[in-house]
């Protein structure tokens, strides 16, 4: 069993414009005049091109035609969801991002590009986005497949919930269990995950998933886990050419050539990826060869117990910043993952800006290799799902989850610690 089927997203969900170039909107049908109709033709080729090679694991040819064929037909909702997966399969997450953003604006109903963007976005570190965009797209996203991206997303206990349901449904399938089973084990519940993968394993090959899993569990970096369930190794990418955006002023008659050759896709250098590597598998099982992988469910560093300064503050200002949430708890309001603390400090004054209730609470920050994660919590499950809806009418993004060794901001004064606390 490879890859794709041990972990449960489809290699249908990466192939999405692969079997429909040429019969969506903007195609050969539409040609107004002999000038069009040639246009047309020249994007058609280019895409059906585009699309052999995709099947043929060549992603960069594919990249090559595809941004051609997007040229050439900029509204074609198809040949931009081809350009997507031609960035996916090439482990450039940013470009596969932007064309699959242009695909929805295109076709908002799409699913596919839906959760193909999403997982675009886990792969950057973009977990609250990601899950904005699942929660948006609840209708079109199949629930086997968005209850594991929920999962990659930072909230394994969501995703298990989405797939339990979806696991019991009538004509459940084996990819669905196996998707339930991986969700268990992010969400560090292993014998429920080797008890659920064994369903439809062979005790020994079930024991060798659970292994396999560990080291998937444990991510170094922001792309690892999407790198690993999709088969592609993560590049520096500058993201989709910007005169291939959906509004662009684009040339288009000058790409009219009846005969499209190869064209050079946007070089890209190799990003390195450190991998987890699993313990030998039993012998007979099933080999499973992960690529890196991201941030969801890793150890956490132990954080530094904040300073107690004795703060010279009027009792009446004490009882201004103390936070209103009556109920007290291990709840936390996820706001997002940034690059660096101080991206994550401009995040936290935008979000106060937004949502004046912030400016009584004290923000939390975790640094990771690859991003700093921006939080505000200590709260009961009801308080932290009654602020993350609050935020969320104001037009913000969040999620909310249990603590996992959150501590104080960088930026935040100990005296703001110790007054925010009592």
């Amino acid at each position: 069993m490879n890859i794709r089927a041990m972990a449960g997203l489809s290699l249908s969900a990466l192939m999405l414009g692969g079997t429909m170039v040429g019969c969506g909107q903007g195609g050969i049908s539409t040609a107004s005049s002999r000038s069009d109709a040639k246009l047309a033709k020249s994007a058609a080729g280019s895409a059906e091109r585009a699309g052999e090679a995709l099947a043929k694991g060549d992603a960069l040819k594919a990249i090559g035609f595809a941004e051609a064929a997007v040229a050439a037909m900029p509204q074609n909702v198809d040949y931009r969801a081809l350009l997507g997966a031609s960035y996916l399969k090439a482990g450039r997450f940013t470009s596969a991002h932007d064309a699959y953003r242009d695909v929805l604006q295109l076709a908002p109903d799409n699913g596919k590009a839906a959760l193909n963007m999403a997982l675009a976005m886990i792969a950057q570190g973009q977990w609250d986005e990601a899950r904005a965009m699942l929660a948006e797209h609840e209708a079109t996203v199949p629930a086997g497949d968005r209850g594991l991206a929920i999962a990659l997303a930072g909230d394994p206990a969501g995703g298990v919930e989405v797939l339990t349901a979806a696991a019991r449904a009538s004509g459940a399938d084996a990819k669905t269990r196996q998707n339930l089973a991986l969700a268990l084990a992010l969400a560090g519940r292993w014998a429920e995950a080797r008890q659920v993968a064994g369903v439809d394993m062979t005790p020994d090959d079930a024991d060798a998933r659970m292994v396999q899993w560990a080291a998937f569990a444990k991510p170094v970096g922001a792309a690892d886990q999407v790198s690993a369930l999709l088969g592609v190794t993560p590049v520096k990418d500058p993201g989709q050419p910007v005169a291939l955006a959906l509004n662009a002023a684009v040339p288009v008659a000058q790409m009219a050539a009846a005969e499209v050759e190869t064209p050079a896709p946007t070089a890209v250098e190799a990003a390195p990826v450190a991998v987890a590597e699993a313990a030998p598998a039993a012998a007979g099982a099933p080999k499973v060869v992960f690529a890196a992988r991201q941030e969801v469910v890793q150890a956490l560093p132990a954080g530094s117990s904040p300073v107690a300064v004795a703060a010279r503050v009027p009792a009446p200002r004490v009882a201004a910043v103390t936070p209103p949430v009556a109920s007290k708890g291990n709840w936390y309001v996820q706001l997002g993952a940034y690059d660096s603390a101080a991206v994550a400090k401009d995040a936290w004054g935008r979000a106060q800006q937004r949502f004046p209730a912030f400016a009584e609470q004290v923000p939390t920050g975790m640094a990771f290799k690859s991003f700093y994660r921006l939080s505000v919590g200590g709260f009961s499950r009801s308080d932290a799902n009654a602020m993350c809806r609050g935020y969320r009418a104001k037009g913000g993004a969040c999620f909310v989850r249990t603590g996992a060794g959150d501590q104080p901001a960088a930026w935040v004064k100990p005296s703001r610690v110790q007054l925010a606390g009592r």
